[in-house]
Parts: C-alpha cells; sequence; structure tokens
C-alpha cells in the first residue's frame, strides 16, 4: 500500500512541460488612463509582440479614467489587487509614493538614460526625497489650434498677446461658430487650460520656495479674470468640457480655435484632413513676449514589490523605449505624445508614421512649443509632494468655476482657492 502511495503522490506531483510552464509565467497588469479605442488598441499589439517574444512573462492591460485613478489606485493597492505598472503624470506620483506603494527606480532610469538619454527636465519632475519614483515615457504640451483658412476670412492674424487673443475670439464668433473654445469643468483639462494661460501672465509660481501657498496673487487674479472674459466666446456647454468635447468641437467646426495638447487625430479621421490649413501655436502671452505652456512628461511607476514581476516590468519598460518599439508606442496619438528620449526623437519608427509624415509641420511646432513647459508645483526646481492632494482635487479648475459658473469676483475666488489649497495640502 505505502508504495502504490508513494507511486500516486510523485505522479500527483509531476508536472507537464506545460503546466510547469504556466507555472513560472509571470503575470503583469498594466493600468493607464489612455482610454480612447485607437490608443488601447495601439497598446495591446505592443503587448502582443512583447508577449510573443518573452513567453515567461504575459503583459495584460486594464484602461482606466483620470476622473476615479487618483483614489482607485490606493485603494485597489491597499487591497492587494493593484497593478504591476501604472501610467502616471508627475502631480499624481507623490500619491503613491506617500503610502509607500513606490520603491525608487534610480538606478533603473541611470540605465535607460545611458542607452537612450532622457531629456533631463522629464527626470527631474520625478526626482526628490532621494529618489526616482517613475520612469518618464512620453511628453505633453499644451497649444492654440486653428484653420489658416478660418483666420485668413475673418482677416484675423494669429494672436500673439491676450489683447489681440480675445479680439480674435470675439470676431471669429459669427454664424454660429464659437471663436473659442475653452473648459470650464472641475476637471484636469481645466486644470491645464487655465494654467497655460497663468503661465502667460506672470503667475507660473503657486508655492513660495519655504513650501508655502502664493496662489493668491495679483498676476493669478488677472490670468483668472482673463479666462473668464475670454470664456464668454466659448460654446454654452463648455463649463462640462472634458478634452474630448474640446476636440469634437473643433473638427466639428463649432470652434474656431481651441486650446488642447493636440487635435490631429480627430482633424484628420473627423474633419477636413488638410493639413496645410491646419494651424498651430504658441498660446497667447499677456504682452507678447515669452509664450510658456503647460507641459510635462508622463511617466509609468513600477509598483510590484515581488522581486520577478518587478524585473519583468523593467524587462516590458526597456521594450518600450525600443526606437524601433517607441515610435509606434507615441503615435498611438500622434501630435499628442512627444518623445522624452534623444533615440526617441529621431526614430525612424516615430517620423514614418504617416499621420506624423503628414503633419510634419505642427508636429515640429508641438515639440518647439514643448520647450518653453512648465507644471504647476514643479517649476521652481523644488518639488512639493502637496501639490498632489491639490491636483486631486482639481482646485485650479474649481477656482474658476467658482467665477464661470457661481459668479463669484476673481479676487474672492482665488483667495478661496488659495485657503482650500492650504487645507487639502495639511
Amino acid at each position: 500500500m505505502r508504495t502504490i502511495l508513494k507511486i500516486a503522490l510523485g505522479a500527483a506531483t509531476m508536472l507537464t512541460p506545460a503546466a510547469a510552464l504556466a507555472q513560472e509565467t509571470v503575470r503583469l497588469t498594466l493600468w493607464h488612463m489612455e482610454q480612447p479605442p485607437h490608443r488601447v488598441e495601439r497598446i495591446q499589439e505592443l503587448i502582443d509582440a512583447f508577449n510573443a517574444a518573452n513567453p515567461d512573462i504575459v503583459v495584460s492591460q486594464e484602461p482606466q479614467n483620470w476622473g476615479e485613478v487618483y483614489a482607485k489606485a490606493p485603494a485597489a493597492l491597499a487591497a492587494g489587487q493593484g497593478p504591476d505598472l501604472l501610467f502616471a503624470i508627475p502631480d499624481f506620483t507623490p500619491i503613491l509614493k506617500d503610502i509607500g506603494a513606490l520603491t525608487s527606480v534610480a538606478d533603473f532610469v541611470e540605465e535607460l538614460d545611458g542607452k537612450h538619454d532622457f531629456i533631463d527636465t522629464a527626470v527631474e519632475a520625478y526626482s526628490y526625497d532621494g529618489g526616482v519614483w517613475a520612469v518618464p515615457l512620453y511628453n505633453m504640451a499644451m497649444n492654440l489650434w486653428y484653420r489658416k483658412s478660418v483666420l485668413e476670412e475673418a482677416g484675423v492674424e494669429v494672436p500673439q498677446t491676450w489683447e489681440e487673443w480675445r479680439a480674435a475670439a470675439e470676431a471669429l464668433s459669427r454664424d454660429g461658430v464659437s471663436g473659442m473654445g475653452l473648459p470650464a469643468n472641475k476637471q484636469l483639462y481645466t486644470d491645464q487650460t487655465v494654467y497655460s494661460v497663468m503661465v502667460n501672465g506672470g503667475a507660473t509660481e503657486i508655492y513660495n520656495e519655504d513650501g508655502t501657498l502664493r496662489f493668491d496673487n495679483p498676476e493669478t487674479v488677472a490670468a483668472y479674470e482673463f479666462y473668464t472674459n475670454l470664456h464668454q466666446f466659448s460654446p454654452a456647454d463648455s463649463a462640462s468640457w472634458t478634452w474630448g468635447e474640446a476636440e469634437a468641437c473643433f473638427s466639428a467646426q463649432s470652434c474656431a480655435m481651441v486650446m488642447q495638447f493636440s487635435v490631429i487625430s480627430t482633424y484628420d479621421t473627423q474633419a477636413e484632413g488638410d493639413a496645410e490649413d491646419l494651424g498651430v501655436a504658441a498660446i497667447p502671452s499677456k504682452d507678447g513676449e515669452d509664450h510658456n505652456t503647460i507641459s510635462y512628461a508622463n511617466a509609468v511607476m513600477l509598483l510590484s514589490s515581488d522581486e520577478a514581476r518587478m524585473e519583468a516590468s523593467k524587462k516590458f519598460v526597456s521594450f518600450l523605449l525600443e526606437p524601433e518599439n517607441y515610435g509606434r508606442f507615441l503615435n498611438m496619438e500622434p501630435g499628442l505624445f512627444m518623445p522624452v528620449t534623444a533615440d526617441g526623437a529621431q526614430a525612424e519608427s516615430f517620423w514614418s508614421d504617416p499621420m506624423v509624415e503628414k503633419y510634419r509641420e505642427q508636429i515640429e511646432t508641438v515639440i518647439e512649443n514643448s520647450q518653453n513647459g512648465r507644471l504647476f508645483g514643479f517649476t521652481s526646481g523644488l518639488t512639493f509632494p502637496s501639490i498632489a492632494a491639490i491636483s486631486a482635487q482639481n482646485i485650479i479648475a474649481e477656482t474658476l468655476q467658482s467665477i464661470v459658473v457661481n459668479g463669484q469676483p476673481a479676487a474672492e475666488a482665488v483667495a478661496a482657492g488659495q485657503a482650500r489649497m492650504e487645507e487639502v495640502a495639511r
């Protein structure tokens, strides 16, 4: 009986080659906020290529949305159900760092930097408290988009100053068309457009060097007053806009101008697709001198505490940054995602994409404009982790809503905005 039992137990513990392989397979979950179907499809193509080349690793994606992820990610990680890789922006990363979900990837970033040469500012936004907390993946910059023929027909020059911008929006508001499309929703997009106006009016810094807030200042008030004045030429429903509604308004020729990271994809697939007529310019500044914008590198956080999954995660990130793959990754949305590596900026896989070739002039302008990029809370060479709580609450956008929707004077709204920032930053 003992002999029979030993044989039975031995047979039970023997694994077929397929079963053994399944036991050794490392499974990774990727969360990202790139929800449009064509972006999800492109990411899946890259995942499939990686999985095929690495049969011991299986990556799967689970798209999320920016409206929920600030709260959802910490909760999922606390429950042991979080992702292994999570796309991030600089003001989101401190939330996960503060709950102990991140391990510094400084050595890995240094290794990648030696191979691909990161843009310095892309790494700096994730470097503080003695570590590097995410790996930069792609850059984004806000721009002013318009149709050249529409401005020419109205006798309007591309605006350089705030005064010219307002005059252009008013002149272009005719025949059922809104001269300017601007959001006023309590959402990240509005944070971004408002700050793009702020940095062009001298309100770049919202922190003092000692970490106290300086959001409530005359330059900020003036920026909100101008934005509100310009918003009167925006569609009535723009108080509830996110990025997609602005692109749709421009594509439908219902908005003559919009502030957006890129409109290329929707313009090409849902509108005229005439590259010669699509204009893009730096955002006008108060005095027409220095033109700035909101610009920042998106990155990926590596969250697994398991050594095998961490190594597999690094392998997947390395795969994405290889020039032959990197261009295909960036061009999931041509003109929106810009390279953060020197070899990526020269990669044939980036520039040979048919839509990039078609809109090369616009994309080169976007890259040029991004050189003057800023991001709230990351502008003085110092990093203030409390910006994560401020961003998560969309207080910059909330301040605008108080003015546009509730009719509060700009000075009162900005003062209340600073008080809210101080409250959540405690």
